[in-house]
């Protein structure tokens, strides 16, 4: 079975941080980036925070979104549940200092659950930590360093797959109520 939709993007994880999160959504959560430090990737419902071991070299983020609820695969290094709400249907894929990476439309916006999986964090951190020594020793250019890490691009990744829940509340009718 085919996702309704599926997006990648090429993003730097500035600070060892990418975000997804609503076009609305603009504040960021202290907290759910320090809890991303332990699971990897972690969040308040708005935001994601995707913790990768190193600082420079692009890391793929994948969105796809499924029908139904979808398992991650048996080759992911690791997985959590996520939950993600986009008022908008628009998703930001955020590199922190850097600006945006990129932006998706979801099929509708509304409430969106599922997990989130990775491979290969630790690789590429080994082959970041290689090209440094190896560039120190040689004492490279700054272009140089560039090419080693665009050499190792593309091979860490995360992915999010999601699934449609329920549309996302009216703040509008909440605020009448009370």
């Amino acid at each position: 079975m085919d996702p309704l939709t599926e997006y990648h993007v090429e993003a730097r994880p500035d600070r060892c941080i990418v975000q997804v999160y609503d076009a609305d959504a603009y504040l960021g959560d202290t907290a759910a980036m320090r809890a991303a430090e332990v699971q990897v990737v972690a969040g308040n419902g708005y935001h994601l925070y995707f913790k990768s071991l190193q600082p420079d070299i692009e890391v793929t983020i994948t969105i796809r979104v499924w029908d139904q609820p979808h398992r991650p695969p048996a080759h992911a290094e690791g997985s959590v549940p996520v939950d993600l709400e986009s008022a908008t249907g628009t998703l930001v894929v955020n590199q922190l200092s850097l600006g945006p990476a990129g932006m998706m439309e979801l099929p509708r916006p509304g409430v969106y659950a599922g997990h989130a999986w990775w491979i290969n964090r630790e690789s590429t951190l080994k082959r970041y930590e290689t090209a440094l020594v190896r560039l120190t020793e040689e004492d490279s250019a700054d272009d140089a360093l560039r090419q080693a890490f665009a050499d190792s691009a593309g091979h860490e990744q995360y992915v999010l797959d999601l699934h449609f829940v329920r549309e996302s509340e009216d703040e509008d009718e909440d605020e009448e109520e009370d």
